[in-house]
């Protein structure tokens, strides 16, 4: 990445690919965004931008890099590998670590007070914020990783008023769903993972809402 480059990605702010830190917070705090990213489409994070574009540069770039490289081999399970580069601009260092979509989803924070569990946090990124993902959205990372299983389907009765209930409201949530067909949550997501990984349905995040719609 060049200075022409950076500018340009400064002037558009921040958003579903881009994220800006005036100064390094906690590792935790990094290793968070870097998980985001790594577990969505991938993203930059820009050490020394105000979240306004303003460049204050960061003080010890050797500092911020050695940091950002411990959140993402130790805070991040599996580890994460940023390309990290420091680039000048107004005269001041500004410190950008890129981030490529991972193959190896799902990443988790790696918790120190207690051994890593399954059910560790998981981040994902929407719009310009990166969010703990929800159980059915861990489950199909899971199912995007080489070492999945096979998926297999099977369209029964309740997988036919689902389609059917979409093609009339277009849009329905776990519980809903759950609701129609007279099952449990549990199972309800389960199926609704499956038909998502199928590439039957497809399942869309916002920050405090999530809900499926028909892929067709």
């Amino acid at each position: 990445m060049d200075v022409a480059e950076l500018k340009e990605l400064i002037s558009e702010g921040e958003n579903f690919k881009i994220e800006f830190k005036r100064q390094f917070s906690s590792v935790e705090k990094i290793a968070k965004e870097l998980i985001a990213f790594a577990n969505t489409k991938g993203g930059m994070i820009l050490f020394g931008v105000d979240d306004d574009g303003t460049i204050y540069g960061v003080e010890s770039e050797k500092s911020e890099i050695d940091l950002i490289y411990e959140a993402s081999r130790e805070y991040c399970e599996p580890p994460i590998e940023p390309i990290v580069q420091v680039i000048e601009l107004n005269r001041k260092d500004v410190v950008v670590a890129i981030v490529e979509e991972s193959r190896k989803k799902p990443h988790r924070l790696q918790d120190y007070k207690s051994a890593l569990s399954h059910d560790a946090k998981v981040y994902i990124r929407i719009n310009d914020k990166s969010v703990i993902a929800s159980r059915e959205v861990v489950k199909i990372l899971e199912g995007e990783s080489p070492d999945s299983e096979p998926l297999s389907i099977i369209i029964g009765e309740n997988e036919r008023r689902l389609f059917k209930h979409l093609e009339e409201y277009e849009r329905i949530t776990v519980k809903e769903y759950a609701k129609l067909v007279n099952i449990g949550e549990r199972r309800a997501s389960r199926i609704l993972v499956s038909l998502v990984r199928a590439g039957v349905i497809r399942i869309h995040t916002e920050e405090r809402f999530e809900y499926f719609t028909s892929a067709f």
